[in-house]
C-alpha cells in the first residue's frame, strides 16, 4: 500500500467526485514499503504450509487436525482484529477534528482581530503571521521536531530561533499571541469584547494542540497488541495442520489467501494509531494543512477595517 495523500486537506476546497473508475485504479495502486512488509509475512506463511504439506505427502504420517476449532478461533480472532482497527481509527478520526478546530480558530481569531483591531499594518501583520505560525509549530512538536524553516519565512529568522528553544514551542507562540492582544487592549485598540473572543479562540487553539499531543503520547496498549499479534501467528502456523486433510496441495493458497487480510487488518490497525507521523500509511496531510492555514490568513491582511471604530 501506498502512503496516502489526499486531495482535499483541511479548508480546501472540495476535489473532484470519485468516478467509477476509482475501484479497478485502487485495486491495481502498486504496493508501498508497508505493503511488501505484509507480503513478506503472508508469504513466510505459506512457506510453512508448503513445508507441512511436504511432511504430509512424503511420509506416512498424518498430520492433519480437526477443522472445528479453527473455525471458532478464526471468528474470535476476527473480532479483536476488527476492534483494534475501530480503536485505531477513533484516535485517527479525533486528531482528524482536532486539526479542523485548528483551522477553524486560526481563522475566527485572526478575522476578529483584523476586523475590529488596530489600523496598524505591522500589527496586523503580526498577528496573522504568528497564529499561521501556531499551525506549524503544532505540527512540528507532534513530530518532534525543531527545524522551523516555515516560521524563518513567516517570523524572521531571530524569531523561529527563539521558538525552537523554547520548551513547550506552541505555548510559546500562544503567549506572543497574547501579549499582542493584551497590548492592543491597552492602547484601546481593540474593544474589550472583540479581545475576549480572540482570545477565547486563541485558548481554544492551546486546548486542540494538547488533545493532538495526548492522541501522540498515548498509543494503544502494547501488551493489547502484542497478545494479539501472538495470536495471529499461531493461528496462522497451526492453520495447514487443520486444512491439509481438506485441500491438499491448496493448503499453502488457502494460507496464503487468509493470512493476507489478518495480517493487513493488523498492520492498518497498527498504522492508525500514528496520525502524525510521515512514515504512517494513512498520516494526517499536515503539510498540506498547515500551508493552506498560512495561505488563508495571509489573505486577511488584504481587507482593511472600517475607516473608524468607537470602543466607548
Amino acid at each position: 500500500m501506498t502512503t496516502a495523500k489526499w486531495s482535499n486537506p483541511v479548508g480546501a476546497a472540495p476535489s473532484v467526485p470519485p468516478s467509477g473508475l476509482d475501484f479497478w485504479r485502487e485495486l491495481v495502486t502498486p504496493f508501498g514499503p508497508a505493503g511488501w512488509r505484509i507480503m513478506i509475512r503472508v508469504l513466510v506463511f505459506g512457506v510453512l504450509a508448503a513445508l507441512v504439506w511436504g511432511i504430509e505427502s512424503a511420509t506416512d504420517t498424518s498430520v492433519a487436525i480437526d477443522l472445528t476449532p479453527y473455525e471458532i478461533a478464526g471468528v474470535t480472532l476476527s473480532l479483536l482484529l476488527v476492534l483494534r482497527t475501530n480503536a485505531g481509527y477513533e484516535r485517527w478520526w479525533e486528531a482528524r477534528k482536532l486539526w479542523g478546530g485548528i483551522t477553524n480558530q486560526c481563522r475566527d481569531l485572526v478575522v476578529v482581530a483584523l476586523a475590529t483591531g488596530s489600523r496598524d499594518r505591522q500589527w496586523r501583520e503580526q498577528i496573522a503571521r504568528w497564529t499561521a505560525a501556531f499551525a506549524h509549530v503544532v505540527r512540528r512538536n507532534l513530530r518532534g521536531e525543531r527545524q522551523l524553516p516555515e516560521l524563518a519565512a513567516l517570523l524572521g529568522e531571530a524569531e523561529a530561533a527563539r521558538v525552537a528553544v523554547a520548551v513547550h514551542m506552541p505555548s510559546y507562540v500562544s503567549a506572543k499571541i497574547a501579549a499582542q492582544l493584551a497590548a492592543a487592549l491597552e492602547r484601546e485598540e481593540i474593544s474589550g469584547f472583540a479581545f475576549l473572543e480572540a482570545d477565547r479562540d486563541r485558548a481554544l487553539l492551546l486546548d486542540h494542540a494538547g488533545g493532538c499531543e495526548r492522541i501522540a503520547a498515548t498509543p494503544l496498549p502494547q501488551a493489547y497488541v502484542i497478545k494479539i499479534r501472538q495470536l495471529v501467528f499461531l493461528f496462522l502456523v497451526a492453520l495447514p495442520f487443520a486444512l491439509i486433510s481438506r485441500v491438499g496441495w491448496l493448503t499453502p493458497l488457502i494460507t496464503i489467501i487468509t493470512a493476507y487480510p489478518l495480517l493487513a487488518l493488523d498492520e492498518i490497525g497498527a498504522e492508525l494509531q500514528r496520525p502524525f507521523s510521515t512514515s504512517a500509511l494513512n498520516h494526517l496531510p499536515l503539510d498540506d494543512v498547515c500551508a493552506t492555514i498560512e495561505r488563508n490568513l495571509l489573505a486577511q491582511l488584504e481587507f482593511e477595517p472600517p475607516p473608524s471604530q468607537d470602543y466607548a
